[in-house]
């Protein structure tokens, strides 16, 4: 095998061989094939594809490359959840909790953000004490003992994925599905986990601009889960507008709380139920009920012991940045307008997130919303207050909100996305 003839094979439309595919994912993995070589070959899957048979092979050597976790040993069934990524997407943070009351385990193996869109790390870290990197052996007790745990994924797990992740952010290859769809399911496989739902997300926001992307997208992952004998099921969600009424670290942690406690926006609440009841039928778990896990204060309890369980303080004030800019609306009318993808660069240049993996991140910084599409908004009224320790980077966050919302005359009428926009199993 050598890597010409692989790149060549994909670079004129053929199907790469298993034997193909086996060999460049190990010799990539050992520093063999090098980087640009892997990049040529990237750029000729972005390109020209793969069929399931090719996904599903090179998700399976992905896999080979490192450990895989085993979670047998537990007395209840595994459930996990994935999100594509968003704006306002907080839904790990109660969720798995929520799962863990009703009955399942959740080992919820998470990242951090990196340009517009959030990571669920990065805001738990907004938490004193909280440790996002555990030892499998720290992860699997804390499962065994609180029902879920929420940490970042070793450097056993797929590193294939892990190198080849990097590389695709730096070539222009990261919008390749079979790319996107092989590297969610080999950590999510090699994770061990029973189940899987999938939270894919659609609009300004997302990753997937188009429902038609999105769901080559979510089929794709659903094919690779069942070929790898894993339940899985795909939502297809709306991540047009923000969700919830916060974007930034400790401001979403706030937000999930606030859900915990049985209160919170409707939209963050409505996905986090669709989701807890998909994650416990894949898992098996019947005759649970997730809203009443909400409203009595179960979901709230696992929340605190697994939060305490990864060195964190629960009753812990959360940080507030030191800077606040309100902007308000400029007429009286009905807000039907306002673009997730905006609010995620505006809280991202406010020190929410990064542009790199290695940069720092600001935990009380973000975009805190008093108005959602839909709502009346009377001119001069708070429309957004932007949080930031940094006060120099109000004017930068500012430009990438101009025209970011629309306000209708009073009384227009305005008909909701749903939340949830399809279903694939």
């Amino acid at each position: 095998m050598d890597a010409i003839s692989v790149i060549r094979t994909k670079r004129d439309r053929g199907e790469l061989s298993p034997e193909q595919i086996d060999w460049v994912i190990d010799a990539y993995t050992r520093g063999e094939v090098a980087d640009e070589q892997m990049s040529a070959l990237a750029m000729a899957i972005l390109l020209n594809g793969m069929n399931r048979a090719e996904i599903a092979r090179w998700t399976a050597a992905m896999i080979a490359s490192g450990e895989r976790m085993d979670f047998s040993s537990l007395s209840r069934p595994t459930a996990d959840k994935h999100s594509t990524g968003g704006v306002g997407d907080k839904i790990t943070l109660p969720l798995a909790p929520l799962v863990a009351a009703c009955g399942a385990a959740v080992p919820q193996l998470s990242g951090r953000g990196l340009g517009h869109t959030g990571g669920t790390l990065d805001k738990l870290e907004s938490i004193p004490g909280w440790r996002a990197l555990l030892s499998n052996e720290e992860m699997l007790r804390v499962l065994d003992t609180t029902g879920a745990v929420i940490c970042a994924a070793g450097d056993g797990l797929a590193p294939a994925d892990k190198k080849l992740y990097a590389l695709r952010d730096v070539t222009g290859t990261v919008e390749a599905i079979p790319l996107i769809a092989s590297s969610i399911m080999s950590k999510k496989i090699a994770e061990g986990t029973g189940s899987l739902v999938l939270d894919v997300k659609v609009g300004s926001g997302a990753f997937m601009k188009s429902i038609e992307d999105a769901r080559e997208l979510a089929s794709t992952m659903v094919g690779l889960g069942t070929d790898h004998g894993v339940r899985t099921v795909a939502l297809l969600t709306d991540m047009s507008t923000p969700l919830g009424l916060t974007a930034g670290n400790a401001l979403e942690v706030r937000e999930s709380v606030e859900v915990l406690a049985g209160g919170g926006p409707a939209d963050v609440v409505e996905l986090t139920l669709a989701l807890a009841r998909e994650m416990l039928d894949a898992a098996g778990v019947k005759d649970a009920d997730p809203a009443k896990a909400l409203a009595d204060g179960s979901a709230m309890d696992v929340w605190r012991r697994m939060i305490a369980a990864q060195g964190g303080d629960p009753d812990a004030a959360l940080p507030v940045a030191r800077e606040q800019h309100v902007i308000t609306a400029p007429a009286s009318g009905v807000l039907t307008r306002l673009d997730a993808y905006e609010v995620g660069v505006a809280a991202w240049r406010l020190g929410a997130g990064r542009a790199r993996k290695e940069d720092p991140v600001q935990a009380g910084a973000g975009v805190e919303l008093h108005a959602k599409p839909g709502d009346e908004v009377t001119a001069g009224a708070p429309l957004m207050t932007l949080h930031t320790d940094t006060p120099e980077k109000f004017d930068y966050a500012l430009r990438s909100l101009e025209g970011s919302f629309d306000i209708a005359a009073p009384g227009t009428a305005h008909e909701a996305t749903p939340v949830v926009l399809e279903r694939i199993a």
